[in-house]
């Protein structure tokens, strides 16, 4: 076995060994050569050369995101690490565990003049749970950081910053090892489920006649079907899901937007919850966060193990439990109640339907068309991942089949590294994968397609509109050439050459015949990744998502 010369990144390379932190995306540099070196000479390490280092964390992203184990991220010294931080802000929001292991010059370069030398200790410091500043040589010190920074990611769930600063010679290397580690048994962090003392909150609850269910980004196939049931089935529950939240039954309300968005004030009185239940991460409707900032619930309670964000200013209780633990304990000290809530919303539900699917049915071609068309055409217990912006928008307007699971850089809402997270999604999952971009996105981040990793039946579908179409459906916006060149960033870009570039399989639609066509072909070439690029008109989009809204009513 070939071992760096250098103790530190033996020590480095051992415990994450240890710790079973054993995929490993590493970014070309010479300062990190010693953990290059002793990652990729040892078998048990699985290793990704990903040199775009902005990408590389996407990439990381994407992976810990579907095996819900820590990636670790191996970088060079310098700008290198900044490039790391879309990502690892991401991953802070998003409760995804990842490792970033940093080489650093010794301290004694660091402000003299030296080359490739920033400060970059702590430099993660507002969104990493743990900072492992390690000193250049080795120590029981160190090793205790490396264990506890290691220890916090897998247990907290969110990103760690390990700061190693190795002396030339760097590409040096031995036969054996030369420190023994420590490598200390992970602490049950998790939190005590505070789920105790559940009658006070069980009485409000079964005097409640208006309680409403919200959830956020959630992962698939976690919240137990018992619990579900139990929703479907009390008159006096609303049940809130986005195509991100991963939990589906025909009487819960998927298309929050399509339901809530023609209300008067007078509906918004109507339908105010008494009792808000939020679990999941993030929600993207702006107009249910505006709703309950406004008509605020009198209680609402969160259920996460871990964090509590009052995103609507009226938080009243945090369950620090996982969701299913506390339905668990709890709805079994919940009555039936009488109520009409359910009922007049599923009734505004199906209304909204039938207006929405028939305005659907006489649309011409555009972006809202291309969505219903792209997200019926998906294949049946596939992955599907969304970029932000207008994509995860329009995507919560179009009903998913069940058996799709459904992911989007939410923690940040950044545009900037939607199809590197897809990429390293689809080479952690075996499912097939399909994303859906806008083409801004997409052209930000088209250095994820640098990347040898990428599979086969991997597919992009692009909808190229010419520029940020969101934009235009916020208010304020009006034809000028300072919208055009910076708010919509208008441009005459497409992915051909790209694709060319990068060994993708290329085609486009600009119609509606040549989508269908398009798309069936899409799903049947599987010899190299694909892109399908298409087209709509610019001009158009805004007027007929907006006139969406109108004919709802």
């Amino acid at each position: 076995m070939i071992y760096p010369k250098i103790p530190l990144a033996q020590s480095i390379i051992q415990i994450c060994l240890a710790k079973g932190i054993t995929t490993i995306i590493i970014s070309p540099g010479s300062r990190n050569a010693p953990l290059t070196i002793g990652f990729v000479s040892n078998p048990a390490f699985k290793c990704y050369s990903i040199a775009d280092e902005r990408c590389a964390a996407f990439f990381a992203v994407g992976m810990a995101q579907q095996t819900k184990k820590p990636i670790a991220l191996v970088c060079t010294s310098g700008s290198a690490l900044l490039n790391y931080y879309p990502a690892f802000a991401e991953a802070f929001y998003s409760q995804i565990p990842l490792i970033v292991i940093s080489a650093d010059r010794p301290q004694s370069k660091i402000d003299i003049g030296d080359g490739q030398t920033i400060r970059q200790e702590n430099v993660f410091s507002n969104h990493s749970l743990y900072n492992a500043n390690l000193q250049e040589h080795v120590s029981a010190e160190n090793d205790l950081k490396i264990n506890e920074a290691i220890d916090c990611a897998m247990l907290e769930k969110g990103p760690v910053h390990i700061n190693a600063p190795f002396e030339e010679p760097l590409y040096e290397t031995v036969s054996e090892l030369s420190v023994n580690v420590n490598s200390f048994a992970s602490a049950n962090n998790t939190p005590t489920n505070s789920i105790e003392n559940l009658a006070e909150f069980a009485s409000i609850w079964n005097n409640s006649t208006r309680k409403m269910i919200l959830v956020g980004v959630n992962d698939p196939n976690v919240i137990s079907d018992k619990t579900i049931a139990h929703f479907a089935e009390d008159k006096s529950v609303v049940v809130l899901t986005e195509t991100t939240s991963n939990v589906h039954h025909p009487t819960f309300i998927n298309n929050i937007d399509t339901i809530i968005t023609p209300f008067t004030n007078e509906d918004f009185e109507r339908f105010l919850p008494e009792i808000l239940v939020t679990f999941g991460g993030m929600v993207v409707s702006k107009r249910i966060k505006a709703f309950l900032r406004k008509y605020k619930p009198k209680h609402h309670w969160h259920i996460d193990n871990w964090r509590a964000y009052d995103t609507f200013n009226a938080l009243t209780h945090h369950f620090e439990a996982d969701p299913n633990a506390f339905f668990s304990a709890f709805l079994p000290l919940t009555n039936t109640i009488e109520s009409d809530y359910f009922q007049q919303l599923d009734a505004v539900k199906e209304l909204r339907k039938v207006k929405g699917d028939l305005y659907l049915s006489k649309i011409p071609f555009s972006d809202f068309k291309v969505f219903e068309k792209v997200i019926q055409s998906l294949p049946t217990n596939s992955q599907l991942q969304i970029s932000n912006s207008s994509a995860i928008r329009y995507a919560q307007l179009i009903d998913i089949d069940p058996s799709i699971e459904v992911y989007c850089n939410r923690g940040t809402s950044g545009i900037d590294g939607s199809t590197s997270t897809a990429i390293g999604a689809a080479v952690a999952n075996e499912k097939q994968t399909v994303f859906i971009s806008g083409d801004i996105g997409f052209l930000y981040d088209s250095n994820a397609l640098w990347n040898s990793y990428i599979p086969k039946n991997f597919k992009i579908i692009l909808i190229n509109n010419g520029g940020g179409g969101i934009f235009r459906i916020l208010p304020g916006h009006e034809e000028s050439p300072v919208f055009n060149t910076f708010f919509e960033t208008s441009h005459c870009h497409t992915a051909e050459h790209l694709a060319k570039m990068f060994g993708f399989e290329y085609s486009i639609a600009s119609d509606e015949k040549s989508l269908d066509s398009s798309l069936k072909m899409l799903y049947t070439k599987n010899e190299k990744p694909s892109i399908l690029e298409v087209f709509t008109p610019t001009l158009k989009n805004d007027q007929i998502l907006l006139q969406f809204f109108k004919e709802l009513v």
